[in-house]
């Protein structure tokens, strides 16, 4: 897990650097980003009472993974060093509670962001049990969002000239299916991906 943990943090570090290279001084709102992903994630999981909904799994997964991103932004600040942080992150996991109910251990996780503007490890991985998301799905998620996030800077996310919609599809949809249809195991995969990725992308064009 530690050497896991390490590689995201790592790719984490460098997202962050391509979209500002200053990143660490820039003193951006990491917490909200949380509480609003935390938003979108209860709409996919389903909270109408008026309404029949069931709970979208993957797009669930999705959300969680964004976050992720966001709670290791956090802890990259909030330490002096990866390998530091990788063992906060390692013992978090083993303090993670048992899985409740999933829309109020969701709140509690929100509640606990906005309170101490921190990232609620122990907090995420009940959510992970919640949803049925391994760690070993949630490394390989990470480094596929991570891709997309590179793609996306790559081709015009900043400036607005980026598609989000393509091939009749939002571009999460096009990473769940490129993910879906390689080795996850490969030194490569994150290499594969991406060509993917512009493959399907240009076909749209």
């Amino acid at each position: 897990m530690k050497q896991q943990i390490l590689a995201m943090l790592e790719l984490q570090d460098a997202m962050n650097s391509k979209v500002n290279s200053n990143w660490v001084e820039q003193n951006f709102a990491w917490y909200r980003a949380i509480w609003v992903e935390c938003a979108e994630l209860l709409d996919h999981y389903g909270w109408k009472w008026w309404k029949k909904q069931t709970p979208d799994a993957d797009q669930v997964k999705l959300e969680l993974v964004d976050i992720w991103h966001f709670g290791l932004s956090i802890l990259l600040l909030d330490s002096d060093g990866h390998e530091s942080i990788a063992g906060q992150v390692a013992e978090g996991f083993s303090r993670a509670a048992p899985s409740g109910d999933f829309r109020e251990d969701l709140e509690a996780f929100t509640l606990y962001t906005l309170q101490t503007r921190k990232f609620d490890v122990p907090g995420f991985a009940t959510l992970m049990d919640g949803i049925d998301l391994s760690f070993d799905e949630l490394y390989t998620r990470y480094v596929g969002k991570n891709v997309l996030n590179f793609f996306r800077q790559d081709h015009g996310y900043q400036d607005g000239t980026y598609r989000k919609h393509w091939g009749g599809k939002e571009d999460n949809e096009h990473l769940v299916e490129a993910v879906s249809e390689l080795d996850h195991s490969r030194a490569d995969f994150k290499d594969q991906l991406y060509s993917a990725l512009k493959a399907r992308y240009t076909q749209s064009a």
